[in-house]
């Protein structure tokens, strides 16, 4: 029997990996360049191949056109002009997902924080209220706060991806070790699959797409780049060579063929 959850993993994966471009940055940022023109910049990454879009509600409310690819609606957040920015607020509800027809949610945990207690509990309760819509849970597990000297720490890493495994999400978003080896033992660590983060905008597109392959190697389930992706001068480019790495199992230098060298980010 083929359940809710599995329906809609489906709708956000492709060839059983996930190619996420999250796009809700103009909630924390406003409107830098690529999301100024949102609509536009989420047509340049569906064409690209990507197999999914994450975004706060009113982006998804007033989508000109129906996506082609997974919708995920980002159901926490907090702005860069906030006495507290790591405090990431509930700002939506797994039923409003459903009427607005999303294939998921997803909320943000910043563990090491002062504000970590209050984010946990919403991400228990969130995850009660997924199983009763059965709409998956992506969780952004991020090492950051007051206690954290190291966000890269393998032990570190390894242990905010358990705990977000252990409240309850179906996917993890974490960051990126830096190396396969301690990668491979988070991944193990951690019960459902993981996914990693792009963090701050990638130096070049051979740096990107090098962490993208180590951390498959390692054995994640796919990547989450928001600013690397959507920010580029070609993201249709982008999008199409990450997923080379991702769809395909290609080498890096194989991928980064997909961009054409007069516009390839160096």
């Amino acid at each position: 029997m083929v359940f809710g959850k599995v329906i809609r993993l489906n709708r956000i994966t492709k060839r059983g990996k996930m190619l996420c471009i999250p796009m809700d940055h103009g909630f924390t940022i406003g409107p830098s360049k690529g999301l100024d023109n949102i609509n536009d910049t989420i047509l340049k990454i569906q064409s690209g191949g990507a197999s999914a879009v994450l975004v706060h509600k009113g982006i998804i409310r007033n989508l000109p056109f129906p996506t082609e690819m997974g919708t995920i609606m980002h159901m926490s957040g907090s702005t860069n002009q906030s006495v507290a920015p790591n405090r990431k607020m509930k700002v939506a509800g797994v039923p409003e997902a459903v009427r607005l027809g999303a294939d998921a949610v997803s909320v943000h945990i910043n563990v090491g924080s002062k504000e970590e207690p209050e984010m946990l509990r919403d991400l228990g309760v969130t995850a009660d209220e997924c199983d009763e819509w059965q709409m998956p849970l992506i969780a952004m597990m991020y090492p950051r706060g007051e206690k954290i000297k190291n966000p890269n720490d393998p032990e570190i890493v390894a242990h905010v991806a358990r705990l977000g495994a252990e409240l309850g999400a179906d996917i993890i978003k974490t960051v990126y070790t830096g190396d396969v080896e301690s990668f491979r033992k988070v991944v193990k660590g951690c019960p459902v699959p993981i996914i990693i983060a792009g963090g701050p905008k990638a130096e070049n597109d051979k740096e990107l797409l090098i962490m993208t392959k180590e951390a498959m190697d390692a054995g994640a389930f796919g990547v989450a780049f928001g600013r690397s992706v959507f920010q580029h001068d070609n993201p249709s480019e982008m999008v199409r060579a990450l997923g080379q790495i991702i769809y395909e199992d290609a080498n890096v230098a194989d991928a980064l063929k997909v961009i054409p060298v007069g516009k390839q980010k160096r």
